[in-house]
């Protein structure tokens, strides 16, 4: 069965295309190294909790959107290869230059449980 890698970050209003272009570089990467499909999904309705919420969770500022990703790979094998030659990877050096502060990020790796077919 398929594994998830999913992520939360809150990203500066500001930086929201340097973001898309960041994103859109490093999942190429992870797409070349065995990933099946990337999803990176901009906060357009993500309503403060009573308790908690995505933006206490990684303390979003008033100026900040948050940014809710995930990485589908074939198995937690490819996933684990995967990730070893991404974190490995030359290209890797220019994530300094990240529009986010990655801090603040949130992330793990789920074994999906149920699974629906996507619809056309």
């Amino acid at each position: 069965m398929s594994y998830i890698d999913g992520f939360v970050i809150a990203v500066p209003n500001a930086n929201r295309e340097q973001f898309i272009a960041h994103a859109s570089t490093f999942d190429a990467i992870f797409m070349e190294f065995g990933a099946t499909r990337v999803v990176e999904c901009w906060g357009e309705n993500v309503p403060d909790g009573k308790l908690t919420d995505f933006r206490r969770a990684v303390l979003a500022e008033q100026d900040e959107s948050v940014v809710f990703s995930w990485i589908e790979w074939p198995d937690k094998a490819t996933r684990d290869a995967g990730m070893e030659k991404f974190m490995n990877d030359p290209r890797m050096a220019a994530a300094s230059e990240c529009p986010f502060d990655g801090k603040r990020m949130i992330f793990g790796g789920f074994a999906p449980v149920v699974s629906l077919p996507t619809q056309p």
